[in-house]
């Protein structure tokens, strides 16, 4: 008997946590709205906890009555839960609650801000009423879920920014291609609560926290709404928190009564009766454009959501040139490229960028899907969803025109796949690039499109996918940049710094924010600052892991004990192995382009993963293992110590 409890008392350290970790897992929920960066599902309920502890607590009594038998017993369960929650790493679901308790922290409000913003639409609008606006948005959701189950956005297009429109129809594209549809079902609306405001002399901008939930699974895209329906309703309840931003011109009034709910012009009153142009017949009033009412024009996951933006560097001296140069129009703009951008990957199409981006983006993007071409191959991008679109800087080129630097955080299952047939089986990997948009120096912002962002500069017409780079009704060249913002290049965040650090050393500075932050510094600037930004400690994490797998995998083979640091990895950053393991699998085609080994980027990369693994405030022995084995990989070995030396 004194054997047995010393042998007890030798597994009570690890019998306590058995215990107290055992009901925590049994309690974890699923969560998560859209796609976004959502990691591989595993099971989980609230049911069990109880049963689990009573085996236990009987093992314990066997052990003590019976120790020859109960001893070895409780020594194999206590292994085997050990190996289990090392090596097998059950956090998809604790993670998607952690995100749901994120978006909550970042989206909580006070009653005494809604009111003060409130007052400050009414000073503009005597006749804002919180109550009617939000009723709107409860409409608004249900008619946007029930579009997106029937593949048929026409209903919804007058309420949606150009970019936001081209957002739903790229993913439902992008479905299609897959050869599967969205089903959903039980759709229920929590709640609906106005979380912010932003006014400028151009837009009055409002962030509406929407709260729900529903039944969500892929069905073949032959499956009737009705087989749909059924599929869906056998799935679990997904809950998940956004933010919707609804912009709308100063000095627009409320009327009411007469608006597009009320199936009428916002304008001018007339019955509206729609149209891919989104004009009125009468008045000529784009209703999309926030200039009389407002419209959707971007939607942000919770956990991407801060209300406290940076300050961009160099906008004050761009506006000196182009004085109604707003970040709302630009973003907006942005995302519309982005959209395009993925569409003419998954396509094969660079001809579909020709109205939007200049002739070199064109010829590269056209490049890139040639050569895979020859090699019967073809880019697969799945499941494609936005977090968060933030302008990071501006500067004036020396050849005449200005640039905007704007950073897209995006996640996606992509790879390279064949060009006929099934797609790779892909994990879900958060991106982080920076798209550089470019336009001649002196034009200026056409304020009177609003959030219209998808039109020809010359003559105000729908652009189209013709595939030409003129205007299908008034033949103006486009992709120029003459009048409108291009897509000039598109880079990952790491060589987008490598290459500001490089102009910067060779004295091309860009303005000083009052706050600077660049996206390298992000990750540490999250830690000083709890509840900001560090959302991507998350999202970053997972990043740089599979980056860092994918990089792992260039040579062809991945030793044991490159394998076993990186499952370590996975395990302190609370990344799914499974996940890691595909992107093993994946190798360089998991990523659009690879960072190359003993480049400046690779250096930001470095920098970035030390970051990461100082998340706790030390590198221990194992993580610098990690991280030795990251630089040698990108033949940085000597830079290491550095950066730990300045840590």
């Amino acid at each position: 008997m004194r054997t047995a409890s010393r042998h007890l008392l030798r597994l009570a350290p690890w019998l306590l946590p058995l215990v107290a970790l055992i009901p925590l897992a049994a309690l974890a929920r699923g969560g998560g709205g859209e796609h976004y960066s959502r990691g591989s599902d595993d099971s989980g309920g609230d049911g069990g906890g109880g049963e689990i502890l009573w085996i236990v607590f009987r093992l314990i009594e066997l052990a003590f009555r019976y120790p020859k038998v109960g001893v070895p017993l409780l020594i194999i369960v206590c292994a085997a839960y050990f190996y289990y929650t090392r090596f097998l790493n059950p956090t998809a679901t604790t993670q998607r609650a952690l995100d749901r308790r994120e978006a909550e922290h970042r989206t909580q409000v006070s009653e005494q801000d809604v009111q003060r913003w409130v007052q400050a639409l009414k000073s503009r609008d005597p006749q804002f009423e919180l109550d009617t606006v939000l009723g709107k948005v409860r409409k608004l959701f249900p008619a946007l879920q029930e579009a997106w189950f029937k593949r048929e956005l026409s209903p919804i297009r007058p309420f949606l920014s150009d970019a936001t429109f081209q957002r739903f129809n790229v993913q439902l594209q992008l479905m299609a291609a897959q050869g599967v549809r969205d089903a959903i079902s039980d759709v229920r609306l929590l709640s609906v609560q106005l979380i912010g405001l932003e006014q400028s002399q151009w837009f009055d901008s409002i962030h509406v926290r929407v709260r729900a939930e529903l039944r969500d699974t892929d069905v073949p895209a032959s499956a009737s709404d009705a087989e749909a329906l059924a599929a869906a309703r056998k799935a679990p309840h997904d809950s998940f928190t956004e933010v919707w931003t609804f912009v709308r011109k100063p000095g627009a009034q409320t009327r009411i009564g007469q608006d597009l709910f009320q199936g009428k012009c916002p304008n001018c009153g007339a019955p509206f009766k729609g149209g891919a142009a989104n004009t009125c017949e009468y008045c000529n009033a784009v209703v999309n454009s926030g200039n009389y009412d407002w419209t959707l024009s971007e939607i942000t996951q919770g956990v991407e959501f801060n209300r406290h933006p940076a300050d961009v560097s160099g906008l004050r001296e761009a506006r000196q040139a182009d004085p109604a140069l707003n970040l709302e129009i630009l973003e907006d703009r942005t995302s519309l490229l982005f959209w395009r951008w993925i569409d003419a990957q998954s396509r094969g199409e660079a001809s579909r960028m020709a109205q939007v981006a200049n002739s070199e983006m064109v010829s590269q993007l056209g490049q890139e899907i040639e050569t895979l071409g020859k090699q019967g191959k073809r880019r697969v991008i799945l499941e494609c969803a936005v977090g968060a679109v933030t302008t990071r800087a501006f500067e004036i080129h020396p050849d005449g025109h200005d640039m905007a630097h704007v950073e897209i955080r995006w996640s996606a299952r992509m790879g390279v796949g064949p060009a006929t047939g099934r797609p790779p089986q892909l994990p879900p990997v958060p991106q982080r690039w920076v798209f550089t948009l470019t336009r001649k120096h002196g034009a200026k912002t056409n304020t009177s499109n609003g959030m219209a962002t998808d039109r020809c500069p010359q003559c105000n017409a729908p652009l189209t996918n013709s595939g030409a780079s003129t205007c299908d009704y008034c033949g103006a060249r486009l992709g120029t940049g003459e009048q409108d913002w291009v897509l000039a290049f598109a880079f990952l965040s790491e060589t987008w710094e490598a290459r500001e650090r490089q102009r910067r050393s060779a004295g091309a500075q860009l303005p000083s924010p009052a706050r600077p932050i660049s996206p390298v510094e992000a990750p540490a600037a999250a830690m000083a600052s709890p509840g900001t930004d560090n959302v991507l400690d998350v999202q970053e994490r997972e990043r740089l892991l599979y980056m860092m797998a994918a990089i792992a995998a260039t040579d062809g083979a991945v030793d044991a004990s490159e394998r076993k640091l990186l499952k370590l990895c996975a395990t302190r950053w609370s990344v799914p192995w499974q996940n890691v393991e595909m992107a093993l699998n994946s190798g360089p085609q998991l990523f659009n382009k690879l960072i190359p080994r003993g480049s400046p980027e690779a250096s930001v990369f470095l920098k970035n993963l030390v970051q990461m693994a100082l998340v706790d405030g030390r590198v221990d022995r194992k993580e610098r293992r990690m991280l030795e084995a990251a630089a040698a990989h990108l033949d940085l070995l000597p830079q290491l110590e550095s950066m730990l030396d300045k840590r």
